[in-house]
C-alpha cells in the first residue's frame, strides 16, 4: 500500500512536467540572464580563487568545492551509466543540453542565497528555506522545503550512496560492506561534528584531487583510442536526435534519461547548491552566483562526459560479462549494476593492469560518493538551523549527526529498491519546491547581475547594497554595510 502511494507520487513528481519542465525553465533563465553561462565565462572560473575566508564564512573556492561534493557523486558514475542504458547514447547530448540551461539555474539560486543569507550562531546560513521565507514573507513555505531536504538528505539518500560504495569495493577488493560501512561512517563523524568549516576543509582537499585523477584517467582513455573521438561524438549526436531500435526506438527516452541524470547529477534546480553558496565570503552575491555556475559545468560537462567517453569508448554499455569467453558481450540488460559498466571499460582499457579499472573506479566513487554524504550531512544540518534555535537547535543537530551515521552505515549493508523510491520522493519535492520558489523569487538576482555587470564596467570590485537597489528583506547586508562604513 505505502509503496503503491511512493510509486504514484513519483510517478507525478518526476514526470514529463518535471522533466521537460527543468529544461524550460532553464532556457527561460538563459535569456532572461542574457545567457550569463556564455558572457560571463571568465568571470565564473577567475571568481573561484578570490575571495578571503572569515570567522563566519568560507572562501569562494571553498564553497564551489563544498558545492561540487554535493553535486559530484554517484550520478556521476552510476548515474551516467544508467543513462546511457536506458536512453542510449543519445542522453549525453541532454545531459550537456540541460546543463548548459541549468548554469543559468544555479545562478539564480545561488545569488539568492547570497542575498538572504543570515549570519547565525557564528556561521553563514542560507539556502532555500532561507530565501523562501524572506523573499515570500511565508513561513510555511519555507518549513515545506526545510522538512522535505532534511528527510531526503538526512534519512533516504545516504544510504544509496554508501551501498554504492560498498557495492563497488566489494566487486573490486571483495571487501565485506560491513567493514567498508564502518570505515565511512568512522571517517564521516570525524568531518561533520567537527562543524562547517571541517567540511570545507575537507571538500577542498579531497574534491579537486577526485575529480583531477578521474578526468585524468579518462583524458588517458581517450589519448589512447584518439582515432574513435569523432565517431563517438557522432554516434552520441545521431542517438540523440534519431529512432534507435537497440533502445526502444524513442527520441524521448534518451531527452528523458539525459534531463533525469543531469538533474541528479550537477543539482541544478534541486537548490542544495545554494546551501554551500550561502556559506561564502564575498562582497557581492552575483560572484558567488557565477562561481556556482561553473560548477554544474564541472560536474556535467567534465566528469559525466568523462565517464561516458570511457564507456562508449570500450563499448561496455548493456553488456553481461561472459566468464568463460573472458570478455564483455554487449545486451540489452536490464538491472545490470551500472557501477560495472565504467569499471569494466577501465579494465578493457587497461588490460595489462590486472583488475586496474575496478580498483580505480571503486576508490574514486569512494570519494566521490563520501563527500556528497558530507554534503548531505551540511544542507541538513542549515536546515535544521532554520527550524530551530538556542538548546533545542543543539539537541536537534546532534540527533541529525546520528541519524545520518546510521542511515549511512545501514545504506551500505543493505539498501532497499523503497529507500530509492523515498528518496526520490523527498528530492522531487525539493525540487518542485525550489523551482517555484526562484520562479517567483527570480527579481533581485536579475537586479544582482545587472548591479554587479555595471560596477564591472566602471573597474570597481563590486560590493552589494540592497537598499540602493530597491531588495527588501537583506538583514545581513545592511548589517555587514552598516559595519564596514563605521570602519
Amino acid at each position: 500500500m505505502i509503496e503503491n502511494i511512493v510509486n504514484w507520487l513519483n510517478g507525478i513528481l518526476w514526470g514529463p512536467v518535471m522533466i521537460y519542465g527543468i529544461l524550460v525553465v532553464g532556457l527561460f533563465f538563459t535569456f532572461l540572464t542574457k545567457f550569463v553561462q556564455i558572457r560571463r565565462i571568465k568571470d565564473m572560473f577567475s571568481l573561484m580563487f578570490k575571495g578571503e575566508k572569515s570567522e563566519a564564512g568560507v572562501t569562494s573556492f571553498q564553497a564551489l568545492t563544498l558545492a561540487l561534493s554535493g553535486r559530484v557523486g554517484t550520478g556521476n558514475i552510476v548515474g551516467t551509466a544508467s543513462a546511457i542504458a536506458f536512453g542510449g547514447p543519445g542522453a549525453i547530448f541532454w545531459m550537456w543540453v540541460t546543463a548548459f540551461v541549468g548554469a543559468s539555474t544555479a545562478y539564480i539560486e545561488s545569488t539568492l542565497a547570497q542575498i538572504y543569507k543570515v549570519k547565525k550562531n557564528g556561521v553563514y546560513r542560507g539556502g532555500p528555506a532561507y530565501y523562501i521565507e524572506k523573499g515570500t514573507g511565508q513561513r510555511w513555505f519555507g518549513v515545506i522545503f526545510a522538512l522535505a531536504a532534511i528527510l531526503a538528505v538526512a534519512v533516504l539518500m545516504p544510504g544509496v550512496q554508501s551501498n554504492a560504495i560498498s557495492d563497488a569495493v566489494d566487486n573490486a577488493f571483495n571487501i565485506e560492506p560491513w567493514i567498508t560501512g564502518l570505515i565511512v561512517v568512522v571517517i564521516l563523524a570525524f568531518i561533520i561534528i567537527g562543524g562547517v568549516k571541517r567540511i570545507a576543509n575537507a571538500a577542498q582537499l579531497i574534491v579537486p584531487f577526485m575529480a583531477i585523477a578521474y578526468v585524468l584517467l579518462a583524458f588517458v582513455v581517450i589519448i589512447m583510442n584518439i582515432s574513435e573521438v569523432p565517431a563517438v561524438f557522432s554516434l552520441i549526436i545521431n542517438s540523440a536526435f534519431t529512432l534507435d531500435a537497440t533502445f526502444g526506438g524513442m527520441i524521448g527516452a534518451a531527452i528523458s534519461w539525459g534531463v533525469k541524470r543531469a538533474i541528479y547529477s550537477n543539482e541544478a534546480g534541486q537548490g542544495t547548491g545554494p546551501h554551500a553558496a550561502a556559506a561564502a565570503e564575498v562582497s557581492h552575491p552575483a560572484k558567488q552566483g557565477l562561481v556556482q555556475t561553473a560548477s554544474v559545468y564541472i560536474d556535467t560537462l567534465i566528469v559525466c562526459t568523462a565517464t561516458a567517453l570511457m564507456i562508449l569508448f570500450m563499448g561496455t554499455y548493456n553488456v553481461n560479462v561472459d566468464s568463460e569467453a573472458g570478455k564483455s558481450i554487449v545486451q540489452n540488460v536490464e538491472g545490470q549494476t551500472y557501477t560495472e559498466f565504467t569499471q569494466l571499460a577501465v579494465n578493457e582499457a587497461f588490460t595489462a593492469f590486472n583488475n586496474f579499472g575496478s580498483g580505480f573506479v571503486a576508490i574514486a566513487l569512494f570519494f566521490f560518493a563520501f563527500t556528497t554524504i558530507m554534503a548531505y550531512y551540511y544542507i541538513a544540518e542549515t536546515n535544521v538551523a532554520y527550524l530551530f534555535s538556542g538548546k533545542t537547535e543543539g539537541i536537534i543537530t546532534r540527533i541529525l549527526q546520528v541519524v545520518l551515521i546510521v542511515s549511512t552505515f545501514f545504506g551500505a549493508v543493505r539498501t532497499s529498491e523503497l529507500a530509492w523510491k523515498f528518496g526520490d520522493l523527498g528530492l522531487g519535492l525539493m525540487v518542485w519546491v525550489n523551482v517555484i520558489a526562484i520562479l517567483i523569487l527570480m527579481k533581485p538576482a536579475l537586479v544582482a547581475l545587472k548591479d554587479y555587470e555595471a560596477q564591472r564596467k566602471e573597474g570597481k570590485d563590486p560590493v552589494f547594497d540592497p537598499k540602493k537597489l530597491g531588495i527588501k528583506n537583506a538583514e545581513f547586508w545592511e548589517t555587514y554595510n552598516d559595519e564596514n562604513s563605521k570602519k
